[in-house]
This record gives C-alpha cells, sequence and structure tokens, in this order.
C-alpha cells in the first residue's frame, strides 16, 4: 500500500505517477485562482474544486502540496496581498480533508468524505476570515463577507465531492495509478 487515500499497489512508477497527478493538480488550482465568476459580494473561485477533489484523493503531503502551494502560487501570480493567507487555509484545509478520509471511517467512504470537506468548509471560513481581518479591515467587516465566504467553500467542497465520489474520479485516479 502506498499512502494516498486510496489502494495502490507501491511502485516506482506509481510514485512518478502519483507526482504527475500530484503537478495535474497544482497547475489546476494555479490556472483557476486567475479568474473567478462574479457573484454578489465578490467572486466564486473554482480552484476550491480542485483543492478539495485533491485532498479526498492524496495522502496529506500531497493535499498540502496541491492546497496550501497552489493556492499561494496562484495568489502570488494573480493577486499577492493573501498569498501566505492562503497557504495556511488551503494547506490547513487539505491535510484535514486528507487524513479524515484515510483515519476516519475508512470502510464509510461517503460518509467520511462529507465528513472531511465539511471540516475543510469550516476551516477554509476561518482562515479566510481571520486574514481578512487582519489584511483588509476590520473584524467586523470581514464578517460581513462570512455568508460569502460559505458559499464560496461550500460550492468548492460540494463540487469536488461530487466528482470523486459519484462522477468517478476516485476510481479513475485509482485505476491510474495501478495500472
Amino acid at each position: 500500500m502506498s499512502t494516498t487515500s486510496v489502494s495502490v499497489r507501491s511502485t516506482g512508477r506509481n510514485q512518478v505517477r502519483l507526482l504527475t497527478i500530484t503537478a495535474l493538480f497544482l497547475g489546476m488550482v494555479i490556472a483557476l485562482s486567475s479568474f473567478g465568476i462574479p457573484v454578489p459580494g465578490g467572486h466564486l473561485y473554482l480552484n476550491d474544486v480542485v483543492i478539495a477533489a485533491a485532498a479526498l484523493l492524496l495522502d496529506s503531503p500531497h493535499a498540502f502540496l496541491v492546497g496550501g502551494v497552489g493556492a499561494f502560487l496562484g495568489d502570488l501570480f494573480f493577486y499577492p496581498t493573501p498569498m501566505f493567507v492562503s497557504l495556511v487555509t488551503h494547506g490547513l484545509q487539505g491535510i484535514a480533508i486528507s487524513l479524515v478520509v484515510q483515519k476516519l471511517w475508512k470502510n464509510h467512504q461517503l460518509a467520511s468524505g462529507a465528513l472531511a470537506v465539511t471540516l475543510g468548509v469550516l476551516i477554509n471560513v476561518v482562515g479566510y476570515t481571520i486574514g481578512r481581518a487582519f489584511l483588509y479591515a476590520t473584524p467586523e467587516t470581514a464578517m460581513l463577507k462570512l455568508p460569502f465566504q460559505f458559499l464560496q467553500a461550500g460550492v468548492g467542497a460540494l463540487i469536488g465531492w461530487l466528482l470523486v465520489y459519484k462522477f468517478g474520479l476516485k476510481n479513475a485516479f485509482e485505476k491510474y495509478l495501478n495500472r
């Protein structure tokens, strides 16, 4: 068994494939950080979808790379002010999601995945609310963004969970690594 959250035979070729998938997810997070869908209160960024999906599939170090480092680089290239907030928040989010899926209710993947992304939403909202309070405004102003932050994180978590468990991304990932 490899250190991924799915059953994978451990070979050198699998490690290269795992690194390749991690790099692909990382690149997607960076690319999706470059634009957002305008909604009342801000923009909806789809990089949260990739962060949630990757964290459901990968072990915690790889999930940290995709979530934390990917979001950090995306912010660095396109909007650098919150890059350290993104590194910490999305990094912790990736680690937490990955650990819950790997360690808790291993035989109940749908439930543990749902719990994991819910925890990820809470980490995302708290992290960005605290970060926003220090970077941009007062805590009161940051609290006004809470509904939008829940929408942003919730949409990303839901779509990521659906992609992994309902639309076959988990099976495709496992098949790719095991061939």
